[in-house]
């Protein structure tokens, strides 16, 4: 909790150093000041190399603090975001541009964007973040959940598979059949959480859930992954397509979580029932708190114990309310995997932020 505390004396001194500049600020004003000091997203991004020819570009540090205060004031699009900046002047010195004629254009916030997503910057700013503030304190709750993301673009056309059908019963005399693959689940159990990442389907598609009440819900898009601490603290977060099963997440996530943040208890749904979770989250020294999935049959009553611990794992659901109504979840402008991820991360930079000011305020 050191380091923690310690992020309140450091803002407080950017607060004050800014008021001294600006005019009064808002509330709203403060919060983006709280939110960018916490984030600290500019000591990711690679300083402007000298040009002897051509202009100038656009200093990315600027541009990059840009797309967090999109984020934190909830803006739909770019354009909102420009016009915002060009007649706020405490906002816009925030950024970095003095002047309002110093903002760049749409173009070129479209160009650093998709620099950012390229670079994979919410990613590891989200990863320092994490290991900076919670890597030497121990997590006793990880809340894992999925959330659809409905995205505008046309679902990806799956290639096409053939199969060779084998007749029923034992193999005729000299038929040689290949042995059946190996389950996803299975593989990723001796995999890194990059290589389990990487074989995940990635492009748009149609995705189906079913709520409370037995109805199926369609959309088409993605789908975040994410795992959650006390506090709700994003620790990790992954984003496929619309189509993948959460339990095809759940081992590289965990691999990752337990990457950055120790933890004791794991608390997932009846979706992630599966024997390849179960065993790898005690492998990784965690208890697994899942509900049991009725389709297995019977269903099996938590002990007294667990089921109050289960009833942590709201804390990934109202994240994931939080980011779609606050942080521009609901409003993904852009198309295709990295910078749909990018902009799903900049929104979580901020309710991490948030959510660490919450622990020493």
């Amino acid at each position: 909790m050191a380091k923690i505390a310690g992020i309140w004396s450091r803002v407080q001194q950017a607060l004050f150093q800014v008021q001294e500049c600006l005019p009064p600020l808002s509330e709203q004003q403060r919060r983006v000041i709280l939110v960018l000091e916490v984030v600290r997203i500019e000591e990711q991004v690679p300083p402007g190399c000298l040009q002897w020819l051509g202009r100038r570009r656009a200093d990315r540090r600027a541009l990059a603090r840009a797309f967090v205060v999109k984020a934190c004031l909830n803006l739909p699009t770019t354009k909102m975001l420009i016009e915002r900046l060009r007649v706020d002047r405490s906002l816009r010195q925030l950024c970095g541009w003095e002047q309002g004629r110093q903002v760049p254009s749409e173009a070129t916030f479209s160009r650093a964007f998709a620099e950012f997503a390229a670079m994979g910057l919410g990613d590891r700013v989200h990863a320092d973040r994490v290991k900076e503030y919670l890597g030497e304190e121990v997590v006793w709750h990880v809340a894992r959940d999925s959330t659809e993301i409905e995205a505008r673009e046309k679902p990806a056309v799956k290639p096409k598979t053939v199969r060779r059908k084998y007749r029923r019963g034992r193999p005729r005399k000299g038929e040689v059949r290949p042995p059946k693959p190996e389950k996803r689940m299975e593989r990723q159990y001796g995999q890194s959480a990059a290589e389990g990442m990487a074989e995940l389907p990635k492009a748009c598609a149609v995705g189906t859930k079913q709520n409370a009440k037995g109805h199926k819900h369609h959309w088409v898009g993605y789908k975040l992954h994410v795992d959650v601490a006390d506090g709700e603290i994003p620790l990790a977060a992954v984003t496929t397509s619309a189509s993948v099963h959460d339990s095809q997440v759940a081992i590289p996530l965990m691999k990752m979580t337990a990457a950055r943040v120790s933890s004791w208890y794991e608390l997932m749904d009846s979706a992630y029932d599966a024997g390849p979770i179960h065993r790898m989250s005690q492998e990784l020294g965690h208890v697994p708190i899942i509900e049991a999935n009725p389709r297995r049959g019977k269903e099996i009553e938590m002990e007294p114990d667990r089921k109050r611990r289960y009833g942590k794992r709201s804390q990934a659901e109202r994240f994931n309310s939080r980011l779609k109504d606050n942080c521009g979840g609901r409003f993904v402008r852009v198309r295709g995997h990295p910078k749909v991820h990018a902009h799903l991360m900049f929104g979580l930079l901020v309710i991490f932020a948030e959510a660490l000011l919450r622990l020493i305020v």
